[in-house]
């Protein structure tokens, strides 16, 4: 017997126990169709979470400071010793002059200051407090700042203009209806909230108020002012921009980071009057003068450039914390999440394995006559095996095809009541799940792989018939 005729014989005894190979191929089918949905799971919740780092260039940026703080201990909750390390005096300050010379580090493209303080805004009779946050024009070449809901980011570092997110105009009780998502907003109704077009909003004077020490009051009386908690000694300095730009609404964790309320350019921001104690610094009793920083921000050329930008930064003494540093440690975690959620769908496997090891039990048992023939012809253990193994084979593609399929479908069903529920609280669509090729190629691997290991013992059991005996099996 040839290949062909081995395959055929395979075939013509699934054809001939249709209902049982049914009942079993649909045991491999829900198997894989578990698995798969499973695992896409795990891997559209990686491949969001990544997506949107990338996006949002989140892998090429640092965050430097002039303290040994690291990540995971502010992440992990280890407060008592990043308080320390922020008590330390700094073995290299972060200024003018050492941002200069972070900027002139090969690989570095855009490096500032990071400045971020609390102010009241006001756009007509309407206001609320948010947080101004300084970015200089280069800024503007990256994400989500090329992607403005309305308007142009600021070429000037020196205009009294601003980009407004849209979280704060709502806040002051404006929506503006955003085309790129189904859902905008829709104020309640007991509220005085107004939808208008974001055209409108563009080129309005915007009133920015920040607290300031009010130095005449401290000379007049300056023991009521310390006795008296302080009242008397502030008052607010307000200072007039104009609207440019209008910020889409923040979708991501990954836009966190960008998160004023009020966008500014780098130089107005830098001039702005406000609290000489705003820094944490301040608050922690360091010694700075007015060109001292918190915190600079470093954005590299590429990926490939990170760590080389890194490892010049640390050498001048200063520290550095990048997302990359909690990449592993989020790879980990979903490859655990993965894995058990892997488990939980091979458990469904195993149990479609175990049907097929009965169904072809049952068949040498029902061809125990036909295979002492095929023996007594000069059929060799090889050949019988080989037929056995062609029916668990196709019973493990069948399953895995039609499986990844019902996995497939499944998705779609659960992506789409997923979606259901968040667009109309406001939240843009996402895919939940994701089929990358591995994930296809691999389930179809293992079922065949699962099926030819469960046909391994009735396949050696059929090998091992005494033809004598089968000639005489009734």
């Amino acid at each position: 017997m040839n290949m062909m005729d081995m395959a055929e014989l395979g075939f013509e005894n699934l054809r001939r126990t249709k209902l049982r190979t049914l009942l079993t191929v649909l045991g491999v089918v829900i198997g894989i169709g578990a698995l798969t949905s499973m695992v896409s799971f795990g891997t559209g919740m990686q491949k969001n979470i990544t997506d949107a780092f990338k996006q949002n260039d989140l892998f090429t940026s640092l965050y430097v400071t002039s303290s040994n703080v690291n990540l995971g201990e502010v992440m992990g909750g280890d407060h008592e010793h990043v308080m320390e390390a922020l008590r330390e005096e700094p073995e290299v300050a972060l200024n003018d002059s050492t941002l200069e010379l972070i900027s002139e580090i090969p690989g570095v493209e855009v490096a500032f200051p990071e400045i971020q303080f609390p102010v009241r805004i006001q756009l007509g009779e309407k206001d609320t407090r948010t947080t101004l946050q300084a970015l200089p024009v280069a800024m503007g070449a990256y994400p989500p700042f090329t992607d403005l809901l309305a308007g142009d980011f600021f070429a000037d570092d020196t205009a009294s203009v601003a980009l407004i997110r849209w979280e704060s105009l709502k806040a002051m009780g404006i929506i503006v209806p955003d085309p790129d998502s189904r859902a905008v907003g829709v104020p309640d109704t007991s509220s005085d909230a107004t939808v208008v077009p974001a055209d409108s909003v563009l080129g309005m004077r915007l009133d920015v108020f920040t607290a300031v020490i009010d130095p005449s009051e401290i000379h007049r009386n300056p023991i009521q002012a310390i006795l008296g908690g302080g009242a008397g000694m502030f008052r607010e300095s307000v200072n007039e921009f104009v609207i440019c730009g209008i910020l889409k609404r923040q979708t991501s964790f990954a836009e966190q980071h960008f998160r004023g309320g009020l966008i500014v350019p780098m130089g107005t921001g830098r001039r702005l009057p406000r609290l000489g104690f705003s820094t944490v610094w301040d608050l922690l009793g360091r010694e700075g003068g007015d060109d001292s920083f918190e915190m600079v921000y470093v954005r590299a050329e590429n990926m490939e450039k990170t760590a080389p930008v890194r490892e010049a930064i640390e050498d001048m003494g200063l520290s550095v914390v990048s997302i990359t540093d909690q990449l592993q440690e989020i790879r980990r975690g979903f490859l655990i999440l993965d894995s058990v959620l892997g488990a939980v769908g091979t458990i469904a496997l195993f149990v479609a394995a175990l049907g097929i090891v009965n169904t072809m039990v049952m068949s040498i048992l029902e061809r125990t006559r036909e295979i002492g023939v095929m023996k007594a012809i000069g059929g060799s253990e090889k050949q019988i095996r080989m037929i056995f193994f062609v029916e668990a084979a196709t019973i493990g593609v069948v399953g895995a095809i039609f499986g990844l399929l019902l996995g497939w479908g499944v998705t779609r069903v659960a992506n789409l009541v997923a979606n259901t529920r968040l667009m109309p609280a406001g939240e843009a669509p996402v895919n939940l799940f994701y089929f990358p090729a591995w994930l296809i190629l691999g389930a179809v691997a293992f079922a065949i792989l699962l099926s030819l290991a469960a046909g391994l013992y009735p396949a050696h059991r059929a090998a091992r018939v005494d033809p004598v005996r089968a000639l005489r099996h009734d």
